[in-house]
């Protein structure tokens, strides 16, 4: 069991997580400029690059942990600049399904070479990759077991 007292700011794992977070945003914004992309953009057409099905937006919100009120205004950007069309369902009109258009599904491969490429400049392995993304996903499923349980009591 960790036993640990914050006494600095730059030995808090919240801190540095922040910071690669904030660091990873500029970095990805540089790859994605040509294409107008954001990161939160970009990692909302990986899923549905993933899928290559009409989704919902709530199973959109779901992969991504991310509500409605956020990925909204997000969704509308990507539908203005040509990367998705949003149908509603003629069955139930709250249903809004999200689909790529014919030139996201044209610019998907030159997106990741884009991303690809950039990434290789950080000069990481790609068993510090893997061990990395294990590591960050374990600590966020402790953090998210243990915010459910305070949430039910």
């Amino acid at each position: 069991m960790l036993d640990h007292k914050p006494y600095h700011l730059e030995d808090e794992l919240c801190f540095a997580i922040y910071s690669a977070q904030k660091s990873y945003n500029k970095f990805y914004s540089e790859a994605l400029r040509r294409f107008g992309l954001t990161y939160p953009q970009y990692i909302t057409m990986l899923v549905l690059w993933e899928e290559r099905r009409p989704m919902m937006i709530k199973e959109i919100g779901k992969r991504l942990n991310l509500d409605t009120g956020t990925l909204t205004p997000l969704l509308k950007r990507l539908e203005h600049n040509g990367w998705i069309t949003r149908t509603r369902s003629g069955v139930d009109g709250r249903r809004v399904y999200l689909e790529l258009t014919p030139m996201a599904k044209e610019k998907e491969k030159n997106v990741k070479e884009a991303v690809s490429y950039s990434f290789r400049l950080i000069d990481m392995n790609s068993e510090e990759y893997k061990t990395s993304v294990g590591l960050l996903h374990r600590i966020a499923k402790k953090l998210d077991d243990l915010n459910n349980t305070l949430e039910t009591h």
